[in-house]
């Protein structure tokens, strides 16, 4: 009996961690259920194992686990399961067997007409109907975090170089002032040029997932409007979205020309008119997002200052419940743009509270370690690096095996952290790095004794619930 093959594609918006474990998960499952299967993996250094023509010609079936773009548009008449990254880390098997026993639908391009694929004509519609039933918030997550995987990059690096320029005085920068220093202004200004690519950069690559390459143009110049407009972050969302629609929109009015105009539309017609609605759109709607984001940097602010513990609750609940998902990425950008306004205290909770959940884990394996087994205890000790550079995703294969008890767990010591850390006041000004930008850290000790506290108390918790299920079921040596 010929083996089943099975093509894949993994990818999460920092395409550090999720992207790697859902391959690794799906690999492990495809081997167990003796089904051959390669994975191409969209993680931060671009696609690695690509799949070519050949590859996806001879599957019985794709599997997309991600929450990013990754061109689905190749996968015309295959066999076709799509769902966040998160899926194909904690159910791999299910995903497999969707493809296997030929349940998942046949994907369909619009405007495609080949057809690898001799589905009947019950499969045609059952696949239509999966289609247009498709879960759109799901599909509004991935061109946002499209946007947000691209961003990362020049958050991250221009915000740690405006970070280490800090180490020469918080007024380094400035040449009117007594510590000014030559080289932290370079530092600062090269670090706030690539920290000032952030709206645009967002807007366009939400745009491209969209509608491709004419929808990034768009979504480039509505965030440069976004951003200079003082509509921020929020603005170069909306503009990232309306610009990747404005493009659907003149595909379909323009779908009418002569085959042979089709450059002329992508050169032309496409930046040109596109351009001109994206500014008419956003040109109006400035002044109210303008408002509308101060006034929620305003409130952050407010209850970040009048009562910590509420705020340091709900940012250790959002950062510790999906460890890496929506909720915890919604915080992560909110400190972002808190940042980008010039408030660091709002990043250090975010901080701690997503650095808290792997170091739980390997505090557990190490006080409990008659309770984990060998395997666990290796990766216990991995979520010690993985902690300390602010990778939150190193607790997610312990928290899948049993998420009703762990999650809560991980979300009370995340949430400790967090109370802590805005109780005490510290301000980190890196929206990355972890414990590595502990030198610009104001109130470094009490960010390092916040997290800690949350962690160990966290751990002692996670270790007696482990103990008591090793009591019914003995860990395996």
């Amino acid at each position: 009996m010929t083996r089943k093959k099975i093509v894949a594609a993994t990818g999460c918006p920092t395409g550090i961690a999720h992207t790697f474990m859902a391959a690794e998960a799906l690999k492990k499952a495809a081997e167990k259920m003796d089904i051959d299967i390669k994975v191409e993996t969209h993680g931060q250094v671009g696609i690695e194992n690509g799949l070519t023509e050949k590859d996806i010609r001879d599957a019985d079936g794709v599997i997309i686990a991600a929450d990013k773009d990754v061109n689905t548009d190749r996968f015309h008449g295959k066999r076709l399961v799509e769902v966040p990254v998160a899926r194909g880390i904690r159910s791999p098997e299910d995903l497999i067997n969707q493809i296997v026993g030929e349940v998942a639908p046949i994907h369909k391009v619009k405007g495609n007409e080949s057809t690898s694929t001799a589905a009947s004509g019950r499969e045609e519609s059952d696949s239509a109907k999966a289609g247009s039933s498709k879960n759109w918030v799901h599909a509004i997550y991935k061109n946002l975090m499209n946007g947000v995987s691209h961003m990362l990059p020049f958050v991250v690096g221009g915000g740690v170089l405006i970070a280490i320029s800090f180490l020469f005085g918080i007024h380094s920068a400035n040449p009117d002032h007594d510590s000014y220093n030559a080289f932290a202004a370079f530092l600062n200004s090269i670090g706030g040029l690539a920290f000032s690519f952030m709206v645009p950069i967002l807007a366009a690559f939400i745009a491209e997932s969209i509608a491709k390459r004419p929808g990034m143009v768009l979504g480039f110049v509505g965030g440069l409007l976004a951003d200079q407009g003082g509509a921020g972050f929020l603005g170069g969302i909306i503009a990232g979205f309306a610009a990747g629609y404005i493009i659907i929109l003149l595909q379909t009015l323009l779908k009418r020309l002569p085959k042979s105009l089709d450059g002329l539309k992508s050169i032309f017609l496409y930046p040109v008119i596109g351009i001109l609605l994206i500014g008419a759109i956003m040109t109006p709607l400035m002044a109210p997002v303008e408002a509308l984001n101060t006034g929620l940097m305003d409130f952050l602010s407010t209850v970040q200052s009048t009562n910590p513990l509420i705020l340091g609750v709900i940012v250790g609940a959002m950062c510790g419940f999906d460890m890496g998902g929506p909720f915890n990425k919604a915080a992560y950008l909110t400190g972002t743009a808190l940042l980008t306004e010039g408030n660091l205290y709002f990043m250090a909770g975010v901080s701690a509270a997503c650095i808290a959940p792997p170091l739980i884990i390997a505090f557990a394996t190490v006080f409990f370690r008659r309770n984990f087994t060998k395997e666990e205890q290796n990766a216990g000790l991995v979520n010690f690096v993985l902690g300390s550079t602010h990778i939150t995703e190193g607790a997610i294969p312990f928290a899948a095996k049993n998420p009703v008890v762990v999650i809560p767990i991980i979300m009370f010591g995340s949430s400790i952290a967090a109370v802590l850390t805005y109780t005490f006041g510290v301000q980190v000004p890196a929206p990355h790095g972890g414990f590595l930008v502990l030198p610009v850290v104001t109130g470094a000790i009490q960010w390092v004794f916040s997290i800690l506290v949350g962690s160990l108390i966290a751990a002692v918790i996670y270790g007696f619930y482990r103990k008591k299920v090793a009591k019914n079921q003995p860990v395996e040596e």
